[in-house]
């Protein structure tokens, strides 16, 4: 039975906890963020926060804005380059380091020295190396990608079962083999898990290299340049927008492929 939350016995039938899931805990979340949204309209003035209706109707009528499309198109075109490049880095050095603990030692040198750097500021080095565009802004979300997915997939290698090595050893496995046959099988959680961990890195970063990397388009110049015009509604908007396409990113597509790669980890209704 697939019902939210359950606890399971052997030989009995699965009892359901939640017969909802996590849809009523998340909407009274949005509901209290709103809330408080209109809780502050009440008590600021009206040009300084705008009611929740206003809003959200201006978050309704973006979407019937041909500027506002073009520079939504054009953040999830940067997003779609950067975080899966990232992402497949990060998987081919992590599973990298479980064949070779000298590379594994390096590489977590180098990402304890990078991440340490908040991406943003590789924003002017990648302008003034390769001018304004695209460019600068996918290369700062692969970097801040990068590290969370490398991270994940490379401690996953630590703990893969040493039996099923030493075996696929004996059977005369090298290197490329014990990747593809024990390494990346057993540690597809982990990519799994870096790669969630790995988009909210991607998509902060995406919104705070446009508003300070000189983009003409997108979320984050919209959002910047409505706050350099005083146009609240706009910026709350925008802020909405962001939130709300950051969750069907995540909490729907990434999700969805979550539990198709993982989908012995759901059967029986053994859903979170």
């Amino acid at each position: 039975m697939k019902s939210g939350l359950s606890v399971k016995n052997k030989g009995k039938p699965t009892i359901p906890l939640q017969p909802f899931g996590n849809t009523l805990p998340y909407l009274a979340a949005v509901g209290s963020l709103l809330l408080i949204w209109q809780i502050a309209a009440w008590i600021l003035p009206e040009f300084l926060m705008p009611d929740v209706i206003k809003g959200l109707q201006r978050f309704i009528g973006n979407f019937s804005n041909p500027d506002f499309i073009k520079g939504l198109q054009s953040s999830l075109y940067r997003l779609a380059w950067g975080y899966p490049v990232a992402c497949l880095l990060g998987a081919i050095l992590g599973l990298l380091g479980g064949v070779s603990k000298t590379f594994s030692v390096y590489l977590k040198s180098v990402i304890s020295i990078l991440q340490s750097i908040p991406p943003i500021t590789w924003v002017p080095f990648f302008v003034v190396l390769i001018g304004f565009g695209d460019l600068p802004i996918i290369f700062v979300i692969t970097i801040a990608s990068f590290f969370p997915m490398a991270l994940s997939v490379l401690n996953a290698t630590e703990g893969v079962n040493q039996t099923h090595l030493e075996l696929a050893r004996v059977m005369g496995a090298k290197n490329r083999q014990l990747i593809t046959k024990v390494y990346a099988p057993e540690t597809l959680p982990a990519f799994v898990t870096g790669a969630q961990v790995a988009f909210g890195n991607a998509w902060r970063s995406l919104i705070a290299a446009e508003m300070v990397g000189g983009a003409s388009a997108g979320l984050g110049w919209s959002i910047s340049y409505a706050g350099e015009i005083a146009d609240m509604e706009g910026v709350l908007a925008s802020i909405v927008t962001i939130g709300t396409i950051a969750i069907i990113l995540d909490h729907v597509v990434l999700n969805g492929i979550k539990r198709k790669l993982l989908k012995w980890r759901y059967a029986g209704g053994d859903e979170k």
